[in-house]
């Protein structure tokens, strides 16, 4: 008789819901919920949003089980492309139907919603900031991971800074210009892949968008990262922006989760800015001097890409 134990099971016992909740009007969002068995209230909901290829249930599956164990709900928003084509320069009123899906879901699901955590994957991540420079007030922590190319707190043209436009002032960036400082005091976590190095037919290319932001999304991410740290400094805000890179991974959302720990760059707790002076903030890459504040001239701005 065999009186072995049977083995372990291969996966852990679900303890969360996964839900798909269609939109529930014309112009409303989609999205998929992950529901805790034990929620706890204490703890803000977090809302990821997905890159261009519209992944919002691989990324509510793959933060499900890390999520539910701390008690917090996912929300990942679907931003289908007939209808919201630019949602990443927050197009076709993407940031009000976000807003619009966190009213409809507050009284669905057990979490909080005036305030909530952010994070974005590639055109996410384009999303997630510049959602976060207009809506400062909803946030609790804003988590980027692999953008392509960033609004830029400086005098470039909106959306590369908060500049004019060439046709004429951009009230959108009027707005998030009103709200930087509110900006610059979220805890803010900037990660890339190791590997995203390489200029791929998505990157965003130009005289202009390279000498501001860098040649590819780790570049990018560093220069960004280091831009918002000075800007606060400037302003005599205590940032809470740090820069991590992904060991092991590159432009691939799978991947970053497997190899290179961004799950752990995802629930991490906010900087402590008790033990950060303003000027150390978790930087890395060439130097962002204040002059760039300015950014290239609007004729620079001959882009491709996406």
């Amino acid at each position: 008789m065999n009186t072995a134990a049977p083995p372990a099971p291969r996966h852990r016992p679900s303890n969360h819901r996964l839900e798909f909740l269609p939109a529930t009007e014309p112009g409303g969002l989609a999205c998929w919920l992950v529901l805790p068995d034990r929620p706890d209230a204490s703890r803000p909901a977090l809302v990821a949003v997905h890159g261009i290829r519209r992944g919002a249930e691989e990324q509510a599956t793959r933060f499900a089980q890390r999520a539910a164990e701390m008690g917090r709900v996912v929300i990942a928003p679907l931003f289908d492309l007939q209808h919201w084509p630019r949602y990443q320069r927050l197009g076709d009123g993407a940031a009000a139907a976000l807003l619009g899906l966190l009213d409809g879901l507050a009284g669905r699901q057990p979490a909080p919603l005036a305030r909530f955590d952010l994070f974005g994957f590639s055109g996410g991540a384009q999303f997630a900031h510049r959602f976060a420079m207009l809506h400062p007030e909803r946030l609790n922590r804003l988590v980027l991971a692999s953008a392509g190319w960033y609004t830029f707190p400086d005098t470039a043209p909106y959306p590369y800074g908060l500049g004019t436009q060439p046709a004429g002032s951009s009230t959108r960036a009027a707005r998030m210009q009103a709200r930087l400082d509110e900006f610059l005091r979220l805890p803010i976590d900037v990660c890339v892949g190791e590997r995203d190095n390489r200029r791929d037919p998505n990157t965003r290319t130009g005289n202009g968008i390279d000498r501001q932001q860098g040649r590819d999304r780790r570049a990018r991410a560093s220069r960004w990262t280091e831009a918002i740290a000075i800007e606060a400094a400037v302003r005599g805000i205590r940032s809470q922006v740090r820069f991590s890179v992904l060991p092991g991974c590159g432009h691939d959302f799978r991947r970053c989760v497997r190899r290179g720990g961004l799950l752990d760059q995802v629930f991490r707790e906010p900087l402590d800015t008790t033990r950060w002076p303003v000027s150390q903030a978790h930087m890395a890459g060439p130097h962002w001097p204040p002059a760039a504040r300015t950014g290239p001239a609007l004729a620079a701005w001959q882009v491709q890409g996406s």
